[in-house]
């Protein structure tokens, strides 16, 4: 039996950390307001697969751009999510060893705060 979460008081929250540590406890910023889990995960994931891409240069192998991330990346948690928060541990290696493409990286499609869409408003 899965277990139902109810999204917190105010929407979805998306805590974006900073690995070079330049931010106090490493908290860059928290992305509230996504109606769903779903949105929230996406979110974060796209996020996380953006930071790894501006990581990623010509002749690293996965395991330095991996080591590049953790030094200069961001990551990104779901809160209170628990289980069903996405998790970047469970997709780095993935993420280091294979290319994005745009799509995957447009965390700005998911993001809350975008406001209208503005070909709708053209």
């Amino acid at each position: 039996m899965s277990e139902t979460i109810f999204a917190p008081e105010g929407g979805w929250r998306v805590r974006i950390l900073d690995l070079s540590g330049g931010a106090e406890d490493n908290i860059v910023e928290e992305v509230g307001g996504f109606p769903d889990l779903i949105q929230a995960n996406a979110f974060a994931r796209a996020y996380v697969r953006d930071s790894i891409e501006r990581c990623r240069m010509p002749g690293l192998s996965a395991a330095d751009i991996l080591k590049a991330w953790f030094s200069f990346g961001e990551d990104a948690e779901v809160l209170e999510a628990g289980d069903q928060g996405w998790r970047s541990a469970n997709e780095l290696d993935d993420f280091a060893a294979h290319a994005a493409t745009p799509m995957e990286r447009d965390w700005r499609a998911f993001d809350p705060r975008r406001g209208g869409d503005e070909d709708d408003e053209a």
